[in-house]
């Protein structure tokens, strides 16, 4: 029961945006590291 209370403190529409803010910054700085590592080739 103690686990059910726990999930409902936070919202879904939250952890949702944040698992997709987390997402979405590790792709931008995979692709800023490419674009580094692609360049430095050069």
């Amino acid at each position: 029961m103690s686990t059910m209370n726990e999930e409902k403190k936070f919202p879904r529409g939250l952890v949702i945006r944040l698992f997709a803010y987390l997402v979405a910054g590790h792709l931008f700085a995979a692709f800023v590291y490419l674009l580094f590592t692609l360049g430095g080739q050069r």
